[in-house]
């Protein structure tokens, strides 16, 4: 990922500033911006999972959304996730597939000085894949796996202790399940 990355400002509601700036800056300064999430599952109801690289600052190695990105400033939400899509797991996804569930907040300051202030522009997409399918980014994933529901629940329910998943997104991890198995009756 490019160091000179530039991203949109928005303010505190979502809308924007008219103003970009660094990824660095955006964080160093805590600065409002839109992140592109896709959550891909499949006809068996298994939702997949990415493990976040190890070389990453913010929660290494920890099970996460399928793919997720910052949205550059020149580039729309959808186009963001497409192609967040294909530089982390190597797949091409047809705009078409994508289903969008939502905006989600999430507000969050780190130890390491991070400010994190991002609106998850967040869609879901039925695929027909398998794991060796994929050709992953180890600088973002260090690896996928596909998890029944069930399965994604019962992690959830302990993930204060077993060092699964970002604990403190259990709400979205649990709205997003939600809209899945929805699709899926």
């Amino acid at each position: 990922m490019a160091t000179d990355e530039y991203i949109d400002v928005l303010n505190a509601d979502g809308t924007p500033t008219g103003k970009s700036c660094p990824k660095s800056e955006i964080h160093s300064k805590g600065y409002y911006h839109n992140t592109a999430h896709v959550w891909f599952y499949n006809a068996n109801a298994e939702i997949l999972l990415a493990q976040r690289a190890a070389s990453k600052t913010i929660y290494p190695l920890l099970w996460d959304v399928s793919v997720a990105g910052h949205v550059d400033s020149d580039e729309s939400i959808t186009q963001a996730t497409v192609r967040e899509t294909f530089e982390e797991i190597g797949i091409k996804i047809p705009k078409n597939l994508l289903e969008k569930i939502g905006v989600f907040e999430c507000f969050q300051s780190y130890p390491n000085g991070i400010k994190d202030n991002e609106f998850h522009h967040t869609f879901i997409a039925k695929i027909d894949y398998r794991l060796s399918e994929f050709t992953l980014d180890h600088n973002e994933v260090e690896k996928v796996k596909f998890v029944s529901i069930p399965e994604f629940r019962e992690l959830l329910k302990n993930s204060d202790v077993n060092g699964h998943f970002i604990s403190s997104n259990t709400p979205y991890y649990l709205e997003v399940i939600e809209a899945i198995e929805h699709r899926l009756l």
